[in-house]
């Protein structure tokens, strides 16, 4: 049997996701679970261009056994339009056959962005990437005011779920109010899985 692990699924294009990802990952860990980091591939206009099945670099990619074996999952993309990228709901569009069998009811989830500038869609970006987990079933959590980082913040953070500003060059690093937000968030999310397996 495989130990429980929560999935932190994510797209980045720039970087900054990718290294939100990787400190809600640590905060999964520092409460006790294994963080499953795994992404998607970019999507194309062209139907001719494809991905290799491993990326060359990076994490590998998300398979819908990965998603439906999870304990819990933070989904994470940038900000397109206000929306989540294409190549995350691509992935999202094609799980189906785990709504149909349930396999997400109940389960924790929690979201994460980044934007290029400091108004540019992190909460509608947040909410888009909500509506399928519910769909799905799962329990979508936030960041509670309990948290200081979200009174202190002038980057990114709201109670929909850790959020970066990463600037028009994509050259500001995450400070340190939202790297405490992500730490934060996936803490949350690892102590309600935990809860969820007992």
């Amino acid at each position: 049997m495989t130990p429980p692990y929560v999935l932190v699924l994510y797209y980045s294009r720039q970087g900054a996701t990718g290294s939100m990802a990787r400190l809600i990952a640590r905060g999964i860990e520092a409460e006790g679970l294994e963080a499953r980091l795994r992404t998607v591939p970019a999507v194309s206009a062209v139907c001719e261009a494809t991905e290799t099945d491993i990326p060359e670099t990076g994490d590998l990619y998300c398979s819908f056994d990965d998603l439906g074996g999870c304990a819990g999952l933070a989904l994470g993309s940038p900000t397109r339009f206000g929306n989540m990228a294409a190549p995350l709901k691509y992935f999202l569009d094609g799980t189906s056959g785990l709504w149909v069998n349930g396999a997400l009811i109940d389960k924790p989830a929690v979201v994460f962005t980044s934007t290029s500038s400091l108004h540019g869609g992190q909460e509608s970006t947040l909410l888009t990437m909500m509506l399928p987990l519910l769909h799905h079933g799962m329990v979508v959590l936030g960041l509670p005011y309990s948290e200081p980082g979200l009174s202190r913040t002038a980057g990114g953070g709201t109670p929909y779920g850790a959020s970066h500003h990463s600037g028009s060059d994509h050259g500001r690093d995450l400070d340190p109010h939202e790297s405490e937000l992500c730490l934060a968030l996936g803490r949350r999310l690892a102590r309600q899985a935990k809860l969820r397996l007992t």
